[in-house]
């Protein structure tokens, strides 16, 4: 909730300063005489510009991302922020505006060019004003030990008491320190911090987090205990959580790890979103239109699946089966049924195998085609899935497979696909063996995903189609 009350906050006032910034406009080209090169209109007049113009900038602001990581950010940083993307969205608006009603002479091409300019002043002037305001009114209430993030350490020993000490001395770095996770699960009697402190066992981690609205934990372990780190990443599986680790001397020298200094301490920060805002936008958007078109072209022989299915075999031509979603959510799965109808009802939960004598002989030629997938198009729609992801799992090998291969669990961090790296590059599993190697696959997708890497995995899922190698 605090979070959400940020960026709504920061949201209203960014409007606001941007209707004044039109409103100024105005006043300064033609109140003023500075580049009066049109007819003045009323300021009454303004007003449905304004507003037009103002959400026009919210949308560009939340597609880039300017209202992410609002917290304790650096006012230079967010000043660099403010002037990349105010100066890529008046960009815009001047072709949006102008492109089309210029006769392009020096003339005109230099009016638009002073006009355009003096606007970006005016937004980034306004804006970056704000947020300058609004994160100095934050830092001065964080000192005071209001709005601080709650955090807890994983590690009992000497680099857990290091940290915990140097955050409580620094009440600036916005964490307040519930307390301490032992990484072993045992409490040691040479532990350096408060054992009164101790909030329990890693394997209690998750728990602990949503008990006590956690936002930040620091792994702080000994050498001894680097082991767990793997099971701390799986614990801390949730959203708008920070996982911080502290390093060691290697670590922080190789250039191999970006680490932030929060007040001398060098901590590495745990990314969980790989893929700029923009991107992301983009990614949605191109979801949505690829679905839709292919929802569109695909209509009569979607039909024509049906009707085949239903003459071919008893029961139904949709399957409908829950699936897990991002960061655990449920939600239901449609597929084109390729098996006979009820297939697990004596067996329970089990993969399809090579030669499967559930599949009907529709069935091996859907799957072969991957035309059973096509249903999922909806799910990409509704926003449960996207077409590029790690395949959803249902929740019983969900469960099963995080118990047995490290960082499963960080496949849920973005959403499920139709298809997926491990699709591409990996045969369809029939053993935890072949899971396991998938999921490498999938995270290898979930720490580098782009928007050129989903394009590059649906023209291959694209010439699988078309050789017919899908199972």
């Amino acid at each position: 909730m605090k979070k959400v009350r940020e960026i709504a906050i920061t949201l209203i006032l960014d409007f606001i300063f941007l209707v004044l910034a039109w409103y100024v406009f105005f006043i300064l080209r033609f109140e003023l005489g500075i580049l009066a090169d049109s007819e003045s209109g009323e300021p009454g007049q303004l007003f449905t510009p304004a507003i037009v113009i103002g959400i026009y900038w919210i949308i560009i602001f939340s597609i880039f991302g300017l209202y992410g990581k609002l917290y304790l950010i650096s006012r230079f940083d967010e000043i660099i922020r403010v002037a990349k993307i105010t100066i890529i969205g008046t960009l815009i608006l001047f072709f949006i505006l102008f492109i089309d009603s210029l006769g392009w002479t020096a003339e005109n091409l230099n009016t638009a060019k002073t006009v355009t300019f003096l606007y970006w002043l005016l937004v980034f002037t306004l804006i970056g004003s704000n947020r300058i305001i609004l994160r100095t009114i934050q830092k001065i209430r964080v000192q005071r030990g209001k709005g601080l993030h709650r955090a807890v350490i994983v590690g009992t020993g000497a680099s857990a008491k290091s940290v915990s000490e140097k955050l409580e001395r620094h009440r600036e770095s916005g964490m307040n320190v519930l307390g301490y996770v032992s990484g072993n699960g045992a409490v040691d009697n040479n532990a350096a911090v408060n054992k009164k402190m101790i909030l329990g066992k890693l394997d209690d981690l998750h728990a602990l987090i949503r008990q006590n609205d956690v936002q930040d934990v620091i792994v702080a372990l000994e050498e001894r205990d680097r082991d767990y780190l793997i099971n701390v990443l799986d614990q801390v599986d949730l959203p708008d959580v920070s996982v911080k680790i502290l390093p060691d001397f290697y670590q922080v020298i190789s250039g191999l790890n970006q680490t932030n200094q929060i007040f001398g301490l060098p901590l590495i920060e745990v990314m969980p979103d790989p893929m700029p805002s923009w991107e992301q936008f983009v990614k949605r958007a191109m979801d949505m239109i690829l679905s839709l078109f292919t929802l569109i072209i695909m209509a009569l022989p979607m039909i024509m699946i049906v009707l085949l299915i239903r003459l071919s075999s008893p029961g139904p031509a949709i399957y409908k089966q829950e699936r897990v979603g991002r960061y655990g959510k449920l939600f239901t799965i449609y597929k084109f049924r390729t098996m006979t109808d009820n297939a697990e009802a004596g067996s329970g939960p089990r993969w399809a195998e090579q030669d499967d004598p559930r599949i009907t002989r529709l069935g091996y030629w859907l799957r072969k085609l991957r035309l059973d997938e096509l249903p999922q198009l909806i799910n990409v729609l509704k926003g449960e899935m996207s077409l590029v992801g790690p395949r959803p799992e249902r929740q019983f090998f969900v469960d099963n497979f995080k118990k047995q291969i490290p960082l499963y669990g960080r496949r849920l961090r973005v959403k499920p696909g139709i298809t997926g790296w491990a699709q591409v590059k990996w045969k369809y599993d029939t053993s935890i063996d072949d899971v396991s190697e998938k999921t490498k696959y999938d995270l290898f997708y979930v720490e580098n995903m782009s928007l050129n890497m989903d394009i590059k995995i649906l023209i291959n899922t694209l010439v699988t189609v078309i050789k017919g190698k899908g199972q």
